[in-house]
């Protein structure tokens, strides 16, 4: 995701919806004078999470950073707690996602934004296809999403769509080889090599995987990410989303 898209800053107050290990909560907490607030149902995860904020204290953030154990279905806000929310990867794992969404539309304050991304659709068919496992493993992924679908399903409860990218096409083939090689996992030797392939994409950044991740993510990134606008206005915040 991108924060630039979701205009993150100045005051705000976030919330990281099945943050995970808080990659995402973290990442804003880093922003200046950013409340970051992470919720997600694995404890062991959020141990994780927790864990890395000390990591945080050189960077002398001005804002907070808070993770709680909460059921996405009844998230313990009042009413328009929240001027940004970030739902990444998470709507594919939930059985009555509407439900998630309207908790969502009950969270954000008029005006405010959201985030949501999900795997894209194909690449995340040829997985079903590769392997039974993949899509049967509990907490596993139960259901496909189709972009046009899933954004129609989301304005319907009164949000505007105004931005949407690929995102980590690199990812794919290592998700193909793990179904490929379900069985004997990250061990096998070819999922394993692309894996630390990954890595030193990640930690050396260079230029040209950069521009082969960018060339390929509008029609093969692993996760569509699209922006929402709450349909009202904010005291502090015009309804114009152009950037």
């Amino acid at each position: 995701m991108d924060f630039g898209w979701l205009a993150l800053g100045g005051g705000q107050r976030c919330l990281d919806l099945g943050c995970g290990e808080g990659r995402h909560t973290l990442a804003g907490y880093l922003r200046a004078d950013v409340d970051m607030v992470g919720v997600d149902l694995a404890s062991a995860d959020l141990l994780t999470a927790r864990s890395r904020i000390g990591d945080m204290a050189g960077y002398h953030p001005q804002g907070q950073v808070v993770f709680f154990r909460a059921d996405a279905l009844r998230l313990p806000f009042p009413d328009a707690s929240f001027d940004r929310i970030i739902c990444s990867e998470v709507l594919e794992h939930i059985p009555n996602y509407l439900s998630v969404i309207e908790e969502i539309d009950r969270l954000l304050k008029p005006g405010g934004r959201l985030c949501i991304s999900v795997p894209r659709a194909w690449p995340e068919q040829i997985c079903w296809w590769l392997s039974r496992e993949y899509r049967t493993t509990p907490g596993g992924h139960i259901r496909i999403f189709r972009r046009s679908d899933l954004c129609r399903e989301v304005e319907r409860q009164g949000f505007r769509y105004y931005h949407g990218h690929g995102a980590h096409a690199l990812h794919v083939p290592y998700w193909w080889l793990r179904c490929l090689f379900w069985r004997q996992g990250a061990e096998h030797w070819l999922v394993n090599q692309y894996h630390r392939l990954l890595v030193w994409e990640l930690t050396t950044g260079p230029r040209f995987m950069r521009w082969i991740d960018r060339f390929l993510n509008p029609f093969m990134g692993k996760s569509v990410v699209m922006y929402f606008k709450k349909v009202g206005t904010s005291s502090g915040e015009k309804m114009d989303v152009a950037q």
